[in-house]
C-alpha cells in the first residue's frame, strides 16, 4: 500500500548533517511527521540506537542517546535495516507495514510501500546501505513535492526528486 499524496525524496551520504537538512525542511514549511528517513545500518545514528541500552551506567552518554532516539521518534518514520524502526504517523505505519508483505525494517518492499517502483526499491536500499541515507517527505498537495525536491538538492541530495513526477513517467512508458 502506497502513500495516497506526492512526495520529494534526496539521496544523502552518510557524513550529511540530518539535523540540518531537517531543520531546512521544517523552515521550508514541512513538518517532521511528513519526513520520513532510511538510514545506512553503518550511518553514526544507526550504531548509537544498535548500542542504546537502559542499564548503560554512564549517564551521559544515556542522555545523549535518549535524546537522539526523542529526536527520532518525531518523525514520520525512521528505517535502519538489520536495526530498527520508529514510525509516528499512521499513514508511514500503513504504506510501511502492509498485511500481505509485511516489511523487515528498511527493505526494498518499504520502500515498495512509499511508492517507488520496484526497480527504484531494489536500487535505492542498495545505495542507502552503501551510501548512506534516503530522506522522503510526503507532501500533501502536489504543488509542494517541487519545493521540497528543491530544499533537498539545497541540502546537498546527491539525487533529488519528485516521486509523483517518476511514477508518472513510468504510467507513460508502460502505455
Amino acid at each position: 500500500m502506497a502513500l495516497n499524496t506526492a512526495a520529494a525524496y534526496g539521496m544523502y551520504s552518510q557524513d550529511v548533517a540530518l539535523n540540518d537538512v531537517v531543520h531546512t525542511l521544517n523552515e521550508a514549511g514541512f513538518e517532521n511527521e511528513d519526513i520520513c528517513m532510511m538510514l545506512s545500518p553503518t550511518h553514526p545514528i544507526s550504531a548509537l540506537v544498535r548500542d542504546a541500552s537502559l542499564f548503560n551506567s554512564e549517564s551521559e552518554s544515556s542522555a545523549v542517546t535518549a535524546g537522539l532516539i526523542g529526536w527520532l521518534s518525531g518523525f514520520g518514520a525512521v528505517l535502519i535495516p538489520t536495526v530498527g524502526f520508529f514510525i509516528k504517523s499512521q499513514a508511514f505505519f500503513h504504506a510501511l507495514i502492509s498485511r500481505e508483505a509485511p516489511a523487515l525494517c528498511g527493505n526494498a518492499r518499504t520502500l515498495a510501500g512509499l511508492g517507488f517502483s520496484d526497480d527504484e526499491a531494489d536500487r535505492f536500499e542498495s545505495q542507502v546501505r552503501s551510501l548512506g541515507v534516503l530522506v522522503y517527505v510526503s507532501c500533501s498537495e502536489s504543488a509542494k513535492t517541487m519545493w521540497a525536491c528543491e530544499v533537498l538538492r539545497h541540502t546537498g541530495a546527491r539525487e533529488a526528486a519528485v516521486l509523483e513526477e517518476r511514477m508518472s513517467q513510468a504510467a507513460t512508458a508502460a502505455a
